[in-house]
C-alpha cells in the first residue's frame, strides 16, 4: 500500500479537471491505497470508498480566495511525506508530481462585463501565473493532459522535456456512448423537441470569451441568413455574460433558432439528442466536453489547437478550425457539415469506438505507473520503491 495526497480544488463528477481528479482518487482507493484529499469539495462516493477529506474553506464561494487556503493546507500536509500530486499552481510547494490541466501562461482571459470583474480577472491571472511558474520549477514529475499542454509547458515555462509525461483523459463508456434510435427519440421527447430539426449544441462557461461563444453566435447569424438553414442551436452553460448573449441573440433575430438552457445536469442525454457539437474555444488544454460528445458519436467542430483535436482522425480534419476567431470560416464549416452530415456521423462513430476503449481506470493506472515506477530526471525514486507515510490524519 502506498499513501497518496491529492491537492485539488474539487474532486467531483462535473467539470473537466474535477472529473479527472475524482477518477484518480477513486482508482487509488479501490486498489487498496490510502488516499487523502486537500480540497474544497469531495464527492460522497469517494468518502464511501475511504478517501480522507481535508476540507479547505472557499471564502465568498471564490476559487481565487480559496486557493490561498488550499496552498497553505496542502503545503503543511505535503511536507509530512507521502506521494503527493497537485494541479498546476494550486500548491507550488509540492515537489513530487504536478498534474497540469490548464496552462495560465498560454492564455490571457478576456472579460467584457464590468470594471470590477475585469480588475479581479487581471489580479487573479497575475497570481496564477506566479504560482504556476513556481509549481513547474518545483515538481519532479509533470503530467500533461495533452501534447498541446506539453508544448505550452516547454515553450512558455521552460520546463525540461524529460520531466513531462502526456496522459490523456479517460471516459465513462457506459454513459457516453452512441444512442440507439429509441434512446434518441426518448431524449428528444424529454427535452420537448417535437420536430426533426437538426440540433447543434454548445457546452461551456459563459463568464469570459475563452470558449468562443461570441464567434459561434456570429457564425450562426451568418448561416441563418440562408433561408434553407434549418438547424437549431442549444446553449448549455451559465456565467456572467449569459444575459448579454440572450439579448444579443434576440437582437440578431435568432430567437427562433437559438435556445439557452443554462446549467444542466443531464448533459449525456442532451448529447444523445443532438447532431453536432460546436466548440470554437480560443484556448483549450484538452476539452473533455468535446471528448464526451465524440464518444457519443457526435461530430464536433473544435479549434485545431485544442488538445482534444490531437485525437481526431484524418477523415474528420474538416471539423477542425484553424482560427477560432473566424466566424465566416465556422459558418462555412457548418454548411459543409449539413451537406455531409451522414459522413461525419459515420466517421465519428469510428473514432468513438477507439476513444471509449480507454476508460478512467486506464488513465489513472497510467498516472500511478508514472509516479511509482517512472524515473524522470531528478526524481530519485527507485523503481518499485515506496514513499514515506503521511503523518497527518484528516477527518472525513
Amino acid at each position: 500500500m502506498t499513501l497518496f495526497l491529492l491537492v485539488s480544488c474539487d474532486l467531483v463528477k462535473t467539470g473537466g479537471m474535477d472529473r479527472a481528479n475524482f477518477a484518480l482518487a477513486s482508482y487509488l482507493a479501490r486498489h487498496g491505497h490510502s488516499v487523502s484529499a486537500v480540497s474544497h469539495h469531495v464527492d460522497n462516493e469517494l468518502l464511501e470508498q475511504g478517501v480522507r477529506f481535508c476540507r479547505v474553506a472557499k471564502p465568498l464561494n471564490s476559487y481565487f480566495l480559496g486557493e490561498w487556503l488550499l496552498r497553505r493546507r496542502g503545503k503543511k500536509i505535503a511536507h509530512n511525506g507521502g506521494r503527493v500530486i497537485a494541479n498546476g499552481g494550486n500548491c507550488p510547494a509540492v515537489t513530487d508530481t504536478n498534474w497540469v490541466h490548464y496552462v495560465h501562461a498560454a492564455y490571457q482571459p478576456t472579460v467584457a462585463t464590468g470594471f470590477l470583474r475585469r480588475s479581479k480577472q487581471a489580479v487573479s491571472h497575475r497570481s496564477f501565473l506566479a504560482a504556476e511558474a513556481a509549481a513547474m520549477a518545483n515538481a519532479r514529475i509533470i503530467i500533461a493532459n495533452s501534447q498541446r499542454t506539453r508544448r505550452d509547458l516547454i515553450e512558455r515555462l521552460g520546463v525540461p522535456e524529460d520531466r513531462i509525461h502526456v496522459v490523456y483523459y479517460g471516459i465513462d463508456a457506459d454513459i457516453f456512448r452512441p444512442a440507439t434510435e429509441n434512446e434518441r427519440r426518448e431524449a428528444h421527447s424529454n427535452l420537448g423537441w417535437n420536430d426533426s430539426r437538426p440540433t447543434a449544441v454548445f457546452i461551456g462557461a459563459l463568464g469570459d470569451r475563452r470558449k468562443g461563444f461570441d464567434t459561434l453566435l456570429d457564425a450562426w447569424r451568418l448561416r441563418s441568413a440562408d433561408s434553407t438553414w434549418d438547424a437549431r442551436l442549444v446553449v448549455v452553460g451559465h456565467g456572467a455574460e449569459l444575459p448579454r448573449w440572450r439579448q444579443r441573440a434576440v437582437d440578431m433575430g435568432l430567437a427562433d433558432s437559438v435556445t439557452f438552457m443554462g446549467f444542466r445536469r443531464d448533459v449525456p442525454q442532451i448529447l444523445q439528442a443532438c447532431d453536432l457539437m460546436i466548440h470554437p474555444a480560443r484556448y483549450e488544454a484538452y476539452g473533455l466536453g468535446v471528448h464526451e460528445a465524440l464518444c457519443c458519436g457526435l461530430p464536433a467542430i473544435v479549434g485545431s489547437h485544442a488538445g482534444v483535436a490531437e485525437r481526431y482522425s484524418a477523415e474528420l480534419s474538416d471539423l477542425l478550425l484553424p482560427d477560432a476567431e473566424d466566424a465566416t470560416d465556422l459558418a462555412d464549416r457548418l454548411a459543409q457539415w449539413r451537406r455531409r452530415e451522414e459522413y461525419y456521423r459515420r466517421e465519428t462513430e469510428k473514432l468513438s469506438q477507439t476513444l471509449r476503449e480507454r476508460d478512467w481506470n486506464a488513465m489513472a493506472q497510467e498516472i500511478v505507473q508514472i509516479m511509482l515506477h517512472g524515473r524522470p530526471a531528478g526524481c530519485g525514486i527507485a523503481k518499485g520503491a515506496s514513499a514515506p507515510i503521511l503523518q497527518e490524519s484528516c477527518t472525513p
